[in-house]
């Protein structure tokens, strides 16, 4: 019989934090500054939940470590200059205050850095509401792997097959659903189809108005499986 949810890890940009438009201005500018005018289509690869040198060889090709080390710190220099625009993401805040009233655990397990992480939380108004962050800096392969999403489980002292994840990138779903844990796709971009296809159980737009009792499925009387749960305009998978 599945466990219960006793645990939710979030992930942080585009669910925390409504931050897909300055992620996407400051990635046009840093490859703009090196003569690279990329298709807007292309660059949405930045959304797929690949680490920073992932994206970064992906536009350039494969670069030394000092090279992709410096074009990283040029990339986020200009995402700093650009960060005042960032807000916590519609209604998140409300349901981490939800989250903690009830006691369940949070984490954050994300694949920005941890400078960037620990200053972004702080400035958001976020601290405080975390058990554990995990960041790039606390694992050797970013997702698709899902090193983040056990450690962030370990640092709770939760089993992963009692915690639910949120992620709005594919390989963030993948990473989450390798590691055990159930997962719900976040997405305000319609890519709700990708999401799906990745694993993700059911795909919202969004925390304003989602309600903890939502979040928790509900046990089939008869046979013990665990229904996603039903959420307003959300998509799901068929039960398999």
């Amino acid at each position: 019989m599945a466990s219960e949810i006793n645990a939710i890890v979030f992930d942080m940009d585009g669910v925390l934090i409504d931050s897909h438009p300055v992620h996407r201005a400051a990635w046009r500018e840093f490859l703009r500054s090196l003569s690279l005018d990329v298709d807007p289509q292309d660059l949405e690869f930045i959304l797929e939940g690949g680490t920073r040198a992932d994206i970064l060889r992906h536009f350039l090709g494969e670069l030394p470590e000092a090279e992709l080390a410096e074009y990283g710190r040029r990339k986020d220099e200009i995402f700093r200059s650009l960060e005042d625009q960032i807000r916590p993401a519609p209604g998140v805040l409300a349901f981490l205050g939800e989250l903690e009233r009830a006691g369940m655990a949070r984490a954050v397990a994300t694949s920005a850095s941890e400078i960037r992480t620990a200053s972004t939380i702080e400035r958001m108004g976020l601290g405080g509401y975390f058990d554990a962050v995990i960041t790039a800096a606390d694992v050797v392969a970013g997702k698709p792997n899902p090193m983040v999403y056990r450690l962030a489980c370990k640092r709770m002292n939760v089993c992963t097959g009692s915690a639910l994840a949120f992620d709005d990138a594919p390989a963030g779903v993948v990473a989450a659903r390798a590691a055990g844990l159930r997962c719900i796709g976040v997405s305000s971009n319609g890519a709700a189809r990708s999401l799906l296809d990745a694993g993700a159980e059911c795909v919202i737009g969004g925390f304003t108005g989602f309600a903890l009792d939502l979040v928790l499925a509900e046990k089939d009387r008869s046979s013990g499986v665990r229904r996603p749960p039903t959420l307003p305009g959300a998509s799901a998978n068929p039960l398999r």
